[in-house]
């Protein structure tokens, strides 16, 4: 997890029998940070300006707003692409439990609960890409896993995830 992902409080499990021995906050990359989506702006806002005042000054007024509004334009995506990136999952398994937490931007809040001894985990792999597609199900439930982590990413949390079920289903030890 680094600086720009959301923070999680980590709720007090009772020891013994319930104590998760898996845990992971998953989280959407970006690429571009603030100070990288500053310069970006600042760069698209200067030759914005530049090329709609070169217009400006030929008489052709009009098409210095439309630079302005494809600056906002520019800035809004970028808006909207950084408030999808606060989406985050969270799984924990432990001995008799497993809980897969999804939080979508804004306050969308969805809660999973699944026993690990009925669950399966489903897990389909492209030759040349790895895994595409990770879910849970269980008595006709279906959770998907990670849909927004590139397929390495996903792939390495496929094997995690596969062993933590693994323990589970042999009593957490």
């Amino acid at each position: 997890m680094n600086d720009h992902n959301p923070k999680h409080e980590q709720q007090a499990y009772e020891t013994g029998d319930e104590a998760p021995f898996f845990s992971a906050v998953l989280t959407p990359y970006r690429s571009l940070g603030p100070n990288g989506f500053l310069l970006l702006m600042l760069f698209v806002g200067g030759v914005s300006f530049v090329s709609g005042l070169a217009f400006l000054l030929m008489g052709a007024w009009p098409v210095f707003g439309f630079f302005g509004l494809d600056a906002l334009l520019i800035w809004l995506a970028f808006h909207l692409n950084y408030a999808s990136a606060r989406a985050y999952e969270e799984v924990i398994v432990s001995r008799t439990e497993i809980i897969i937490r999804k939080v979508g931007p804004g306050k969308r809040h969805q809660e999973y609960r699944f026993n690990p001894f009925w669950v399966r985990l489903s897990i389909t792999k492209l030759e040349d890409e790895g895994v595409t597609k990770l879910s849970l199900t269980s008595r006709g439930k279906n959770v998907d896993l990670g849909n927004f982590l590139n397929p390495d990413d996903r792939t390495s949390f496929a094997g995690a995830m596969a062993n933590a079920l693994a323990t589970a289903k042999a009593g957490g030890i």
